[in-house]
């Protein structure tokens, strides 16, 4: 699969809103080529959410493990919650950092190197052994991501 395929998978998908940073949209430099997904309804960049999963084409500094520095590599990072997260790897997300998998391993679920502990799960190069995992997994963080806004827009709009 392709980074491509990835990202019109997600875009697809109701109320998300994809942000591809690119030179001269005011965006770091480091995040150029990158991709994160929110869900957005009002296609408004929420301030204080983070994206529901992200593409990354690169090393981050203190995330290099996944050896993103190698030709046409790229790596799905989703955020599943814990409940997904422990299905998945077998153990709760506080202990991620006990996991034995290789990081720069390709097409493989795996605890994401970095956010492991906040219950975000990755795959490094997804291919044909993780194409329905993969959907699975970013159609259950889309569906959190849109719990989330739906219980912070009735909080926010108070009792009727």
């Amino acid at each position: 699969m392709t980074m491509e395929e990835i990202i019109g998978f997600v875009a697809e998908l109701d109320g998300v809103l994809t942000l591809k940073p690119a030179p001269g949209d005011g965006s770091p430099e480091l995040a150029w080529g990158d991709t994160f997904f929110y869900y957005a309804p009002d296609g408004v960049t929420p301030t204080r959410t983070q994206p529901f999963a992200t593409i990354v084409t690169k090393n981050y500094p203190g995330d290099e493990a996944s050896h993103l520095d190698r030709p046409d590599a790229f790596r799905v990072n989703i955020a599943v919650g814990k409940e997904a997260f422990t299905r998945w790897t077998g153990h709760e997300p506080r202990d991620s950092a006990a996991t034995e998998i290789d990081p720069s391993t390709a097409d493989t679920v795996m605890a994401h190197p970095v956010y492991g502990t906040a219950g975000w799960l990755a795959v490094v190069n997804q291919g044909k052994r993780t194409e329905s995992e993969t959907y699975e997994l970013l159609r259950t963080a889309y569906r959190l991501a849109r719990s989330r806004y739906e219980r912070r827009a009735e909080s926010r709009s108070g009792p009727r």
